[in-house]
């Protein structure tokens, strides 16, 4: 049975291999224009910054250098049910320096299109197991960013040689660029 986190709940990650679905609709109505939400991933250091700058995985840059992370790539519209964009992750082969791997949605050309996840419904994390495509865990987005054009879903972490996943939920404003300056 899976576990359905709170914002800020913790819970162990006891399998090696993973994927990270990540779902969302958006009010198309209130803009005029589509909304194209990115998923990207920063995989830290001890000092939560990034390994390299190829340790930064998004729609350019699908893969990690050491095969850990894999990006499905970009989904313009988010149409549909379900996941909108996935990674897969195999923690018996990240790179030894990795301790934490965050998890970003952001939403592209906000400020222009004049976007924020207050026009977001339905956001979610789930992590499942993509061989029996059983779910394990899921944090659903239930607060209302009405500036916030990036949120930080959630963060696997390590801590005891365990890893850990966070249900986090926390909103910027200065999307991408500032998770970039804050990691890099």
């Amino acid at each position: 049975m899976p576990i359905n986190l709170q914002k800020g709940q913790r819970a162990n990650l006891d399998l090696p291999k993973f994927t990270i679905g990540l779902g969302w609709d958006t009010n198309e109505a209130q803009t005029g224009q589509g909304f194209d939400l990115d998923a990207s991933v920063f995989i830290l250091g001890e000092n939560r910054k990034l390994l390299a700058d190829e340790y930064f995985v998004f729609y350019n840059n699908l893969k990690s250098p050491d095969g850990a992370v894999k990006h499905s790539g970009d989904n313009t519209t988010g149409d549909g049910d379900g996941d909108d964009e996935t990674i897969e992750i195999d923690l018996s082969n990240i790179n030894p320096g990795a301790k934490e791997i965050c998890v970003v949605v952001t939403i592209h050309e906000a400020p222009a299109r004049k976007q924020n996840f207050g026009q977001v419904r339905n956001s979610f994390i789930r992590v499942f197991n993509a061989a029996t495509n059983e779910e394990i865990m899921k944090y659903e987005l239930g607060e209302d960013f009405s500036i916030e054009t990036a949120v930080e879903f959630g963060r696997i972490y390590k801590k005891d040689e365990n890893w850990k996943f966070e249900a986090v939920g926390i909103g910027h404003s200065g999307g991408l660029e500032q998770f970039l300056g804050k990691y890099n």
